[in-house]
């Protein structure tokens, strides 16, 4: 009896120190596996969407050598009536507005500061929708080619037949659950696969489900993101910061580097991983509304801009209209689009107007019915207000 005991005395202490090592062993990826279960809840999604780098893999997108570009402030502007109460309701963490290029209003809530480097979401897709303009104009790769030729491992899956094109109008007809309520959509398992290291290139190619014809019809999905980052890695032989820093950030002369979120292989998380100051983020919006000129140097190729914002996408009657990984009201006006990431991140440019309006968001209500289109409503009252 007593021998028995002290085999099971000495498995029960193995299994301990097994366990112990593996914890050990994963204990960074279990580390971010938790803060991915945690990243949005009440108590912690302010803090933890203005220090992603401690959180998950990232990459340094460095601002360059070159002198911060200058912000100039202007005369300072009355905020439309209600905005304080909207301010709350959708739980803002920063706001800026530019109009002809001044400072008319910038402001910070919930303790961040202008130091914060706050998590795009979702307006990174209009970053890389940018250097993919610029490489397109050098000849890298073309809008129409087919995803398979730059990336010869989604032959077979769900991307065979696509365009480049298709991905960037997100129609590449793919079927994606991107619920974020849903613990087991398919963007919840790719937030799953970041936090453990795995590879995002291997998720993208695992998709095999289609649910229509490429081109043939419009669904938000943000791995067509990945895809399209998959598609210029391949034609250039780079990677996305390296590429974003020379062609992009550096020139746009930022207070700070950039950060981007990576996978466990480096591979950088494009379609929602950059993080950055708010001027910062005003600074790529203003060289967006002036044509993609900065400083009187075109980063941009001439008619990117306009054909970005130009809402070409097939998008069904009622929806939010899309261009070029540039998103529109449902009543699109000519010269208003906007960048837009989950939990109310926007960059809004009226070209008409002359004004960019750059916020930050920790809004838990953001999928609410309506939300959007408030949204859309109060930038374009702020809009009227920086006209005064």
């Amino acid at each position: 009896m007593r021998i028995v005991f002290r085999w099971a005395a000495r498995l029960v202490l193995l299994s301990c120190l097994a366990v112990l090592v593996v914890g050990v062993w994963k204990r960074e990826e279990v580390t971010r596996l938790l803060a991915v279960n945690s990243l949005f809840a009440e108590d912690k999604i302010v803090s933890n969407f203005s220090n992603m780098d401690q959180l998950f893999w990232t990459k340094p997108v460095l601002r360059g050598d070159g002198p911060v570009s200058p912000l100039p402030q202007g005369a300072a502007m009355t905020l439309p009536a209600g905005s304080d109460d909207w301010i709350k309701q959708r739980a803002l963490t920063g706001l800026l507005v530019l109009k002809g290029g001044e400072i008319r209003h910038e402001n910070y809530y919930q303790g961040t500061t202008p130091q914060d480097r706050r998590i795009s979401w979702s307006v990174a897709k209009s970053f890389l929708s940018a250097l993919l303009g610029i490489l397109v104009d050098e000849g890298a790769l073309a809008l129409e080619d087919p995803l398979t030729q730059y990336v010869p491992a989604l032959k077979g899956s769900a991307y065979e037949g696509a365009r480049v094109i298709d991905a960037l109008h997100m129609a590449s007809g793919i079927a994606f659950n991107e619920d974020y309520l849903d613990f087991y959509s398919d963007i919840n398992k790719m937030g799953r696969v970041l936090a453990l290291g795995a590879s995002m290139d291997s998720f993208a190619t695992s998709q095999d489900r289609v649910r229509d014809a490429p081109g043939a019809s419009w669904k938000y999905v943000s791995i067509d993101t990945h895809v399209i980052a998959m598609a210029i890695r391949g034609a250039t032989g780079r990677n996305i910061p390296s590429l974003m820093q020379e062609k992009l950030i550096a020139p746009l002369g930022l207070e700070d580097d950039a950060l981007m979120i990576t996978d466990g292989l480096g591979d950088s998380f494009v379609l929602g991983g950059l993080n950055m100051r708010l001027r910062d983020y005003g600074r790529f919006g203003q060289m967006v509304l002036q044509d993609g000129v900065w400083q009187g140097k075109r980063i941009l190729p001439e008619g990117w801009v306009k054909r970005s914002g130009t809402f070409t996408a097939p998008t069904a009657e009622g929806q939010q209209a899309y261009g070029l990984h540039w998103w529109g009201a449902r009543d699109p006006r000519e010269g208003e689009f906007f960048a837009r990431g989950i939990y109310g991140q926007y960059v809004y440019i009226n070209r008409p107007q002359d004004v960019v309006v750059v916020v930050t968001s920790a809004d838990r209500l953001f999928r609410e019915k309506g939300v959007s289109d408030e949204m859309v409503d109060m930038l374009r009252q702020i809009v009227a207000a920086a006209q005064s």
